[in-house]
């Protein structure tokens, strides 16, 4: 997870490789991964964006892939002082109570442990040929040994939605089968109660996991529902594209990502996690008890010869799922291979956690603003040496908003990495500021856009603009000398080495429209190193959201809506909206020497629809454009999809109560028009 920046169970060491895998949690990851200690806090209800990579793919015909992104919060939560596992050894904790022993790490609680190490497993479980030591929770097909990590239940971590309760709250769940979304959001714990069998005095028995053997002769137990978390179920949409094998960016250039709006509960100690899931389509990934509905209490099993024409023989051609099974291809040929099977992780569930952050409750001044969190990304080194980790970046490092919303910088970094590591200042040492960059000597052709923004700074200088000249989002002389110092203002410090690894801006309201380019002076490599960020400012920002099968709505707020119902979309599409101001748009048309076709005025703004070509193949979708002005007997929608803006075309459109409505099937411009006459064009005419 490069943002939250996940720790892979490392805490702050300085080594390549983290001390202990078995810290707090099972992530399945390369040792060389997570990044060290870093605290913040997000005020509730403020935009956070989550980046990650995951190796083995996700909408690819190679897997089945799920990513299920969870928090929790709560008291006792904490990265701790020792790299050392939390002890099940009661004795050796503090005052013979490991939760309060504040040396050790913790996520889960040693209760939930303790209940999960004695509580039956579920055994209608595929588990191929791997041979579980027992029959509790901690022993699955990727835990058979039942090997410890932190307070994990593995039963809960290898397996979504979970039967028994759970302190995870769900956030979202990317799928590539956006038919199972419906059973996901149904049965998660933040909108259904969970059942377990709570027994008075535990100690060597094993707890039922169902409520028949939980309530036998009213002796061993009773089943207790625990109420659900009352939030709204999880997001579910489908998974972003990425490569086998491949620890980088998605299908645009950009890290995949989750925005996030932070939670409106506070909490203290919070901890965010990621699991992702990969299936093999060998089998059927589905497999569970419906497999042999009449064997109850046995393990489900798969049948893989009908996937096979070996007429009857696959079995024995050793077409069997096992550990590294030899199979003969050929029926009448002596010629066996042997196939690199680990059916314990055949699928395979990956993992990474955060480190502790807060949430924290909004002071009244802010109770309705809008806030973005804008921090950094990655650690010191090359991208060889913090691989598979990333290099310093701003999260995000191009950040639309809307004047009169609140940008939160804060970020934090680490005194311990690993001092043979590449970068600037004292070796071994993380710093960050915000600097916005010189102005270009060159002139450069304007963007095909009709609006215009003041630009301040450009990405292709390497210098920052003088702080006593800057007018870098309208801050205060004061804000931009601490984000630019860090603070510390005493004495001669150009690498920040005095300055704190934390820093805290605080929310600032941005109330000045604009192109904002930024850099960090410190870690400004001239290479893949180079740390800059770009943030736009408009009165009405570009929206962008992700919509798949599931449906959904993209909208700017009193300009324009676009509905899609469910099951229009065959995948998921990156969409973005804008909406510039008609006197902007008839301005650009004028300039270019183009114009709209027998129009008496405008009726709207002219709404940019992205992407251009047809994404809406079968079934149309609604575009609402609210009208600026109704005082005509002829509004139409006109549309273009050229470049150059010079062929428009009308479209059929429904006047009702001041907005526009429109079934279109693809982006581009959109504008609302009062028209002359009817009479002088017809429905559906291009005009140029």
């Amino acid at each position: 997870m490069s943002y939250f920046g996940g720790s892979n169970n490392r805490l702050a060491e300085s080594s390549v490789a983290r001390n202990n895998a078995n810290r707090l949690f099972d992530s399945q990851n390369n040792e060389k991964g997570g990044y060290n200690s870093r605290r913040l806090y997000y005020y509730t209800g403020s935009k956070l964006m989550i980046e990650w990579t995951n190796q083995h793919s996700c909408q690819h015909p190679n897997n089945n892939c799920e990513l299920v992104l969870q928090y929790m919060c709560h008291d006792l939560i904490r990265d701790g002082t020792s790299v050392k596992t939390i002890p099940t050894n009661t004795r050796k904790c503090k005052g013979g109570d490991c939760d309060r022993d504040f040396q050790y790490g913790m996520h889960e609680n040693y209760t939930y442990y303790q209940t999960c190490a004695q509580r039956e497993r579920n055994k209608g479980l595929f588990f191929a040929d791997q041979k579980l030591k027992k029959d509790t929770a901690i022993y699955t097909r990727q835990n058979p040994d039942g090997t410890r990590r932190g307070y994990e239940c593995p039963e809960e971590r290898d397996y979504y939605p979970y039967w028994h309760p759970s302190p995870w709250i769900d956030i979202a769940v990317m799928t590539n089968n956006v038919s199972r979304c419906s059973y996901y959001t149904q049965n998660s714990q933040n909108v259904k109660s969970k059942w377990s069998c709570n027994v008075t005095q535990p100690k060597n028995i094993v707890i039922p996991n169902n409520k028949e053997e939980c309530e036998t002769n009213g002796k061993i137990g009773v089943w207790t529902e625990y109420p659900a978390h009352a939030v709204a179920a999880p997001i579910c949409r489908e998974a972003q594209f990425s490569w086998d094998n491949y620890l980088g960016n998605g299908l645009n250039g950009k890290s995949n990502v989750f925005n996030w709006t932070i939670p409106e509960t506070p909490g203290e100690h919070c901890v965010l996690r990621i699991r992702y899931n990969i299936s093999t389509t060998d089998y059927d990934w589905w497999a569970d008890h419906t497999l042999n509905p009449d064997k109850k209490g046995e393990p489900s099993k798969v049948n893989l010869s009908k996937e096979y024409p070996l007429n009857g023989k696959a079995k024995e051609q050793g077409y069997v799922f096992k550990q590294n099974p030899v199979v003969k291809i050929f029926e009448d040929v002596d010629f066996d291979l042997r196939l690199a099977i680990n059916t314990a992780q055949f699928g395979r569930i990956f993992q990474d956690r955060s480190h502790t952050f807060s949430i924290k409750k909004r002071p009244q001044d802010l109770k309705d603003a809008v806030i973005h969190n804008l921090n950094v990304r990655g650690k010191r080194g090359n991208i060889v040496q913090v691989y598979p980790a990333v290099e310093y970046d701003f999260v995000p490092n191009l950040l639309n908003i809307a004047t009169g919303d609140y940008i939160h910088f804060q970020w934090n970094g680490s005194n311990t990495n690993n001092k043979n590591f590449e970068g600037n200042g004292i070796a071994g040492t993380d710093r960050n500021n915000v600097v916005m960059l010189a102005e270009s000597d060159f002139s450069e052709k304007s963007k095909n856009v009709p609006y215009k923004l003041l630009s301040f700074g450009h990405y292709g200088t390497n210098y920052p603009t003088k702080i006593t000249n800057s007018s870098f989002l309208e801050l205060s002389k004061d804000d931009i000398t601490k984000l630019a110092h860090l603070g510390n203002t005493k004495g001669n410090d150009p690498l920040l080495n005095k300055a704190d690894t934390y820093f805290d801006l605080g929310p600032r309201k941005i109330t000045k429209q604009g192109k904002y380019h930024f850099m960090c002076t410190r870690n400004n490599d001239f290479s893949n190193r180079d740390q800059k960020g770009k943030i736009v400012v408009r009165d009405f920002p570009i929206v962008y959201k992700m919509i798949g099968l599931q449906g959904g709505t993209i909208a700017i707020q009193s300009k324009a809506a676009l509905y899609i119902p469910p099951n229009t979309l065959d995948k998921l599409l990156s969409l973005q909206m804008a909406s510039w101001r008609s006197d902007e748009g008839n301005d650009w048309l004028k300039e270019k020497r183009k114009r709209l076709p027998i129009v008496e005025g405008f009726a709207s703004d002219f709404i940019l629809l992205l992407p251009v070509e047809n994404f809406a193949a079968e079934s149309p979708v609604r575009l609402s454009i609210n009208l600026t002005d109704t005082d005509s007997d002829i509004i139409s929608v006109y549309r273009t999809g050229d470049k150059e803006y010079g062929v428009w075309q009308r479209i059929v459109t429904e006047i009702e109560n001041g907005v526009a409505h429109s079934d279109i099937k693809q982006g581009g411009v959109y504008i609302a028009v009062k028209e002359k006459s009817l009479d002088m064009i017809t429905n559906q005419e291009v005009i140029s």
